[in-house]
C-alpha cells in the first residue's frame, strides 16, 4: 500500500511538472509572438510617420533666398527678401480634416523669422491674404489653426483666386484626403516669373501664378498630381490647371519628393490625369 501511495505520489509530480513547463511554453511563445506583433505595428506607424517627414522635403531653387520655419502643423519655406514663402509643406491625415477648433479671422506678423510683413501691408492693396496652408485643414489643433494666420503662410491673391477655384482645390484635397487616408500637399507662389509689384510698406511681392502638387503615398498604388494657376480668376476651374508635378518642378525649380526612389519618383511626377484624381474614391 505504501509502495502505490507513492507511485501515486510520484506520478502526480511529474504530471504536474509536464503541465508546468507546457505553460511556461505557450506562455513564452504567444508572449514572442505578440511581442513580434506589437513590434511590427509600432514599426509601421513610425516609418509611416518619418516617410511623411521626409515626402514634406524639398530641395528648394538654389536661387531664392531660404529661411525654414517648422510650425505645428505645417513647413514654411520662408523668403525674406520678398516676403513671401518659397513653399509651404503639409500632411493631411483623414482624421485631421475634422475637428473643432475655432478659426482665427486675425493675421499675424511671426515676429521671430526676419522679413515676415505685417497684415497692413495687405490693407487697400487689392489683394486677399491667401493660405498657402489653408485654415480648414488644421482643424484638430487650435495652435495649428493660429498658425496658419502668420504672415509667412500668406500671399498676395487676387480675391477671383482666392476664394474661387484655390479654395474649390483646397476643399477636394480634404476630399481626398479622407478616402486615401492621408495625402502631402506642398503649394506656393511660383517665383522664377519676374515680380513686377510690390504691395504695402514692406514690398510685398505679388505672385504672377501659384503651384499646388499633392501625393497619396498610402494607396495600395500611389497617386500624383500638379496644379498650376494664374494669380486671377481660373478659367474653366480645376481641370484646365491639373498638370504633372515634372511640369511643376520645371515651372519653379523645385524639386519634390526627391526621397522616393528614382523609378517610382520618375512614374509618380509624370502623372497627370485629372479625372482620375478627382473621382477616385
Amino acid at each position: 500500500m505504501v509502495k502505490n501511495k507513492q507511485r501515486k505520489i510520484k506520478s502526480g509530480r511529474i504530471k504536474a511538472i509536464v503541465v508546468l513547463l507546457v505553460l511556461l511554453v505557450t506562455t513564452y511563445f504567444s508572449g514572442e509572438i505578440l511581442s513580434a506583433c506589437d513590434n511590427s505595428d509600432e514599426s509601421h506607424i513610425s516609418n509611416i510617420s518619418t516617410t511623411a517627414e521626409q515626402l514634406q522635403k524639398v530641395v528648394t531653387n538654389p536661387a531664392l533666398e531660404e529661411e525654414l520655419v517648422y510650425y505645428k502643423g505645417m513647413t514654411v519655406s520662408f523668403n525674406r527678401r520678398l516676403h513671401i514663402p518659397n513653399w509651404v509643406a503639409w500632411e493631411l491625415t483623414s482624421l485631421e480634416t475634422g475637428g473643432d477648433a475655432n478659426r482665427s479671422e486675425k493675421f499675424f506678423c511671426d515676429e521671430s523669422v526676419p522679413g515676415c510683413p505685417d497684415s497692413w501691408d495687405y490693407s487697400y492693396s487689392g489683394y486677399d491674404r491667401g493660405h498657402m496652408a489653408p485654415a480648414g485643414d488644421m482643424k484638430w489643433d487650435e495652435e495649428a489653426m493660429r498658425q496658419t494666420f502668420y504672415l509667412t503662410n500668406i500671399c498676395p491673391q487676387a480675391p477671383e483666386l482666392n476664394r474661387g477655384t484655390w479654395k474649390s482645390l483646397e476643399e477636394k484635397c480634404r476630399v481626398r484626403a479622407k478616402n486615401d487616408s492621408a495625402i502631402i500637399i506642398i503649394c506656393g507662389p511660383i517665383l522664377t516669373d519676374s515680380i513686377t509689384e510690390y504691395i504695402g510698406d514692406s514690398r510685398v511681392a505679388v505672385p504672377k501664378r501659384f503651384f499646388k502638387v499633392v501625393l497619396s503615398p498610402y494607396r495600395d498604388e500611389p497617386v500624383a498630381i500638379g496644379f498650376i494657376m494664374p494669380n486671377a480668376k481660373v478659367v474653366g476651374g480645376m481641370q484646365p490647371a491639373a498638370v504633372s508635378i515634372d511640369e511643376v518642378e520645371s515651372a519653379t525649380g523645385h524639386d519634390f519628393f526627391s526621397i522616393l526612389n528614382d523609378d517610382e519618383e520618375n512614374r509618380l511626377e509624370s502623372m497627370c490625369n485629372f479625372n482620375r484624381w478627382s473621382r477616385m474614391l
